[in-house]
Formats: structure tokens, C-alpha cells, sequence
């Protein structure tokens, strides 16, 4: 994707981001994306989309003028400028917001290095049928199942007035396995995961359908454990939260709250700045490369106002201590920028957006805190979730086992937790001594955005569903 026709286009988007009066952006973007399902063997799905356009944003005297196109030439490169500059003078004049500062921040240049190698749509057909032959074949008693396969890319080349230039490469691939199975009463239990694949190439994660065997294997040891699982007692209790409940505790639960805009709005978060909101073992960061000493599941290197990406650090031995700007917010509360602006489309403009937010692991091994319980839950993966501004949370969770006398139990049927987040990050204990991420996440803040999210087990006390 490095050679196609948006990186013609770098000549004339600097010459015409150069020199502009005002804080300008121009941002050329294309995005790229197979998908192929099937479920029961039938090919439900199949589908290849391109997407891609030039915009602009121009900001004026405190307002924000924005124009899109989905064209690439240079006409369209001229015409969304133009149309940004007159948007911004035509809200400044009806608004009269009064002059403001200009918005500053220091230059940066970034190329990647990234090539994203594409595929057919046959070889993504190939592999998933396969692995459903798979499944078929040595566990017939399923009464259903279904495997999907994505691969895509953004890419994203960017100018503004100050002199900063990015081109970065955002390609992700994984693919998906969901089992159902009926129970002795009648109904049925599901489970899925998320095997293999990250940041990169199908070719990077993929040649062997028979490569992940062993994670398809497990997928249905612990479905066969749920269908004869327990409902669990309701209330308040301890429990150990794995990684990947952990990460959504990290990205709905505590994420938001902390976004600039959403404090700016009146979140939980607003009014806790330097204070205590967990226990004083918990550390939290929203990173934006790399982390714990490797890259993470979703680089971001340069964000697309132009600003180099830096980690954000929000909770820190438990006292709230930064939020995720972008420029305008990081003016407002007089902090450096860190590089969280994120547009998802060539026609969306940059919000406040999470890249790789996560609870830092600790010191503990998993079997300690298991130990450590005498009647409580291991909840192990978790398959929705929401969270208002208020840190008020209430997660599905759909696997899990409970830990009697320091050991663990049965297995779970679907249930719920439920709390709020500062209150329940108060109550952790224990962290485990090892970090997972989930890589393949979406988050929906008026834009969709290709998120990570991540953290140890964690041991705590939450509120969780019964019957």
C-alpha cells in the first residue's frame, strides 16, 4: 500500500499545509479490508471494501473548520482546504468564540517502515475452511460453529502547517471461532476467541490452519465445562478478573472517564485529578508504541493532529494523575499532549481516543491469588460490556470457575459484574505477574476505532450477577 496512489499525493499536501496562517492539518487516507465468514460450513460472508479521501482542518480563533473529499488529486487536496478555511471563518462569525491562542506543538516526521502484503479473497476462504473442517470433523456434537477471518489496513499519510509529516501503516489481521453447544436442560452455551494474528499481514500470522489446533482444542474443552457449569451465587464477593476482563475494566470502566473530552463534559474523573481512586498497587497507561519493553498490538506513532505519541500515564499507585489530551484539551488544562487524537475515516475528524490501555501487571502468580480466595470466582473471559461517565459499569461475562477453599471449582454459565470502577480498583489486592492483550477490539465513541486493550489478573471484590 506504500507505493499506491496516496503517497503521490505528499507533494501536494505539504506545499499546500506549508506556510498556512492558521493551525492546519491535511490528511490523506485510504483503508483496505477482507472479511470472510462461515458458519456451519456455509459462506455467509465474503466481502473486500476500499475506502479513502483527502481531508482538511483549519482552526480559527478557538473553532475548528473541516471539509472531506473522496477523491485523490490535487483539485481535491485544494478544495478541502479551502472549504475548512471558509468553515472556520463562517463559525467564528456566527459563534464569535473571541480570539484564542494558537494551538502548538512541536514538529515531528515519521515514516514507517511497515509494507502490508495483501491477499486473495480465496486464501482467506481456504484457511477458514479448513479450520471448520476441522472443528467439524472432531466435534461433531456441536450444534453450531462458526470461523471468521479478517485482514485490513489504514493508511495514513499527514501535513500540517508547523512542518509535521506522518505516514504510517495500521494493518491488523486475526480471526475469530465461535462453538455452541446444547446443555442436558435444553438450552444452549457459547463461547468464542480471538486466535492469532496482531498487528501485520495475514502472511505474518498464517500458514498452517493446523497451527492453532491446540487453541481450538482448548475453545472446546471449556465449552463442554460450561454446558455442565453452575450459575453463581449473587452479591458481592472476591474475585479474580482475568486479563481480558481486566482490559475492558482499563478501556470502558476507566478509559473514558479520563478522556479529556469526557472530563471536560463533567466525568467521575473531573473531580479526582490527584486523588486516590485505586488501590496503591494499581497503575494504569493508555501507551502508544511500545510497552513493557515491545511494540504494542496497535502502534501509533504520530496521531492525526500531527502530534508525537507519547505515553499517557493515568493512574499511578493508585492517585488519578493525568487524563488523554489532544491539543486543544492539553492547552486547556496547560499539559503536555500526548498524542491521543484519532480520526477513524478520511471523513472523520480527530477526537480524543484510546490506542493501548492497559492495567500494569504485578508481582503476584496466578495460583497465590487463586490460593488466597476461599469462596469466590475466577472469571476468565468476558464477551460484552458498558460504562457510563460516572465509572458505572456492567460486564457480560461468559466463562469462568469457582474457587472453593483456595481451589477452583466448577465451571460458570453466563453471568454479569457489575460496580463502579474507582470504587472497585480501591479494593485490588493482588496483580498477577503477567499482561495479556486483546488486539482485535473496536471502540464506538461516535467514530469506530481500532483499540487495544490489556492487563494482568487482577483480585478484588465486585458485584456479580446470579440466575
Amino acid at each position: 500500500m506504500q507505493n499506491g496512489v496516496i503517497f503521490l499525493l505528499n507533494d501536494w499536501i505539504r506545499q499546500y499545509a506549508d506556510g498556512a496562517a492558521d493551525h492546519t492539518e491535511i490528511r490523506a487516507q485510504q483503508a483496505f479490508n477482507r472479511a470472510v465468514t462461515l458458519v456451519g460450513g456455509n459462506l455467509v460472508n465474503n466481502t473486500r471494501t476500499r475506502t479513502g479521501g483527502v481531508c482538511a482542518r483549519v482552526y480559527k480563533n478557538g473553532l475548528w473548520g473541516f471539509a472531506s473529499k473522496g477523491e485523490y488529486d490535487e483539485a481535491s487536496v485544494r478544495a478541502v482546504l479551502e472549504t475548512a478555511k471558509e468553515n472556520a471563518l463562517f463559525m467564528d462569525r456566527k459563534l464569535c468564540a473571541g480570539k484564542a491562542p494558537l494551538l502548538a506543538a512541536a514538529p515531528v516526521h515519521y515514516e514507517t517502515d511497515l509494507v502490508f502484503r495483501d491477499v486473495e479473497q480465496k486464501t482467506l476462504i481456504d484457511y477458514a475452511t479448513a479450520i471448520d473442517h476441522y472443528i467439524q470433523t472432531k466435534y461433531p456434537d456441536l450444534a453450531s460453529r462458526s470461523v471468521g477471518v479478517r485482514s485490513g489496513c489504514i493508511e495514513k499519510l499527514l501535513h500540517t502547517d508547523n512542518g509535521s509529516f506522518a505516514h504510517q501503516l495500521f494493518p491488523r489481521t486475526y480471526f475469530i471461532i465461535s462453538m455452541t453447544a446444547e446443555t442436558a436442560d435444553g438450552e444452549t452455551v457459547e463461547l468464542f476467541d480471538i486466535v492469532g494474528g496482531g498487528a501485520g499481514s495475514f502472511s505474518d500470522f498464517y500458514d498452517d490452519p493446523m497451527q492453532y489446533a491446540d487453541r481450538i482444542d482448548s475453545l472446546y474443552e471449556e465449552l463442554m465445562q460450561k454446558r455442565e457449569g453452575v450459575f453463581p451465587n449473587a452479591g458481592m464477593c472476591d474475585c479474580i478478573i482475568g486479563s481480558a476482563v481486566a482490559g475492558m475494566v482499563a478501556h470502558e470502566a476507566v478509559g473514558h472517564t479520563v478522556e479529556a473530552d469526557l472530563v471536560l463534559a463533567g466525568s467521575v474523573a473531573a473531580s479526582n485529578l490527584g486523588k486516590e481512586v485505586a488501590s496503591p498497587i494499581v497503575n494504569m497507561v493508555d501507551f502508544a508504541h511500545t510497552a513493557l519493553g515491545e511494540e504494542t498490538p496497535l502502534p501509533v506513532y504520530v496521531d492525526d493532529e500531527g502530534t508525537a505519541c507519547e505515553d499517557a500515564i493515568l493512574i499511578k499507585d493508585g492517585i488519578l494523575v493525568g487524563y488523554m489530551n489532544n491539543l486543544e484539551s492539553a492547552q486547556h488544562f496547560g499539559v503536555k499532549p500526548c498524542g491521543n487524537a484519532r480520526a477513524y475515516g478520511f471523513a472523520d475528524e480527530p477526537l480524543v481516543r484510546m490506542r493501548n490501555t492497559a492495567v500494569l501487571p504485578g508481582t503476584d502468580k496466578l495460583e497465590d491469588m487463586i490460593a488466597s480466595i476461599e469462596n469466590g470466582y475466577y472469571l476468565t473471559r468476558t464477551a460484552n460490556g458498558q460504562a457510563d461517565t460516572t465509572g458505572e459499569f456492567m460486564f457480560g461475562v461468559c466463562m469462568g470457575y469457582e474457587i472453593k477453599n483456595g481451589k477452583l471449582g466448577r465451571a460458570l454459565r453466563d453471568t454479569t459484574i457489575s460496580g463502579v470502577a474507582f470504587n472497585m480498583l480501591k479494593t485490588v489486592d493482588m496483580l498477577s505477574d503477567t499482561i495479556e492483550w486483546d488486539f482485535a477490539g473496536f471502540c464506538g465513541k461516535k467514530q469506530p476505532m481500532p483499540v487495544s486493550m490489556g492487563g494482568p489478573a487482577i483480585k478484588c471484590r465486585v458485584n456479580i450477577g446470579g440466575r
